[in-house]
């Protein structure tokens, strides 16, 4: 009950005026000083922290409780709400507005070293891009359904960090690595001799995999086993997508895993999330706002 819905419930029962009177000299403040304060307009300040309020839990709802403040901050500079990245910390904390928090990374990795051997690290940890179409990586995780595991394999542009192909199976062969990045191929640009980095996974060093990387005219490219920083972009993407999505979900069938987590990719993460690395713009708004610049006449 506000003040406002407080006070006029004392005035329509008089009866209980002497509990206000009571509580007024408890607390050594007069009656008349109490109805001042409870009767005066509401400050602008206090108006303003009210909309804010709203705002950060509108946009943190419409996240699915994934946004923490600075990606809320980022939705309200873009609709040119002006206020700190702090006071909506604040305010987060005072509404008890707490993002979903990443579990520990774990190597999964079955490597096969010598069908890996002399293969070069060409991206050295640098997960940049000055343009889309030239350096991608990929990764494969396993989400649990009550019918038993599916895989998902991802292809991302360095670029824009956009999802650009993935593949979801009951199985991890290699038609599974291949089919995200046959699908990769058939949605974006693959500029020739674009990098194609991966961890050293059985299915990535396989005989049929890396032809057809060659015949997409890519240079393949792997980093050391069991060391998640040489592939951290890709291992980023799926701790996002389990994060935000995977581990706050219980799958009965193995269907709905997969129309859920393509959901997540296509209806969130690519086209509504903020990412940090793209100064909190979208994937897709950065990988298609590229402008080819002009050549010099």
């Amino acid at each position: 009950m506000s003040k406002y819905e407080y006070i006029d419930s004392q005035k329509s029962e008089p009866a209980n005026l002497n509990s206000v009177v009571r509580m007024c000299r408890w607390l050594g403040v007069s009656t008349s000083g109490f109805y001042h304060w409870a009767t005066r307009p509401q400050s602008a300040t206090a108006s303003r922290r009210q909309g804010l309020t709203a705002r950060i839990e509108h946009f943190f709802e419409e996240s699915e409780g994934t946004y923490g403040y600075r990606r809320i901050h980022a939705d309200l500079a873009a609709e040119q709400t002006e206020c700190s990245p702090e006071l909506v910390r604040q305010i987060m904390r005072h509404q008890g507005l707490v993002a979903c928090q990443p579990r520990p990374f774990r190597v999964t990795t079955e490597a096969d070293a010598e069908a890996a051997a002399g293969m070069p690290d060409l991206v050295q940890r640098d997960f940049t891009a000055d343009r889309p179409g030239v350096k991608f990586v990929g990764d494969i995780t396993y989400i649990h359904t009550w019918q038993g595991f599916v895989y998902l394999a991802t292809v991302i542009d360095c670029y824009s960090k956009k999802v650009v192909g993935w593949s979801i199976a009951d199985h991890m062969r290699t038609e599974l690595v291949a089919d995200a990045l046959k699908n990769a191929a058939a949605t974006t640009r693959i500029e020739p001799d674009a990098i194609w980095h991966s961890d050293r996974g059985s299915v990535y060093t396989s005989a049929g995999f890396r032809a057809l990387v060659a015949g997409l005219g890519m240079r393949s490219s792997m980093g050391r086993t069991g060391v998640c920083w040489d592939n951290s972009m890709a291992e980023s993407f799926f701790s996002a997508l389990k994060t935000e999505r995977v581990y706050r979900t219980v799958y009965a069938t193995k269907s709905q895993a997969r129309s859920d987590v393509i959901c997540y990719i296509e209806g969130f993460y690519n086209s509504r999330r903020r990412h940090s690395a793209l100064g909190y713009r979208r994937p897709n708004e950065v990988h298609y706002g590229y402008q080819q610049p002009a050549l010099a006449a």
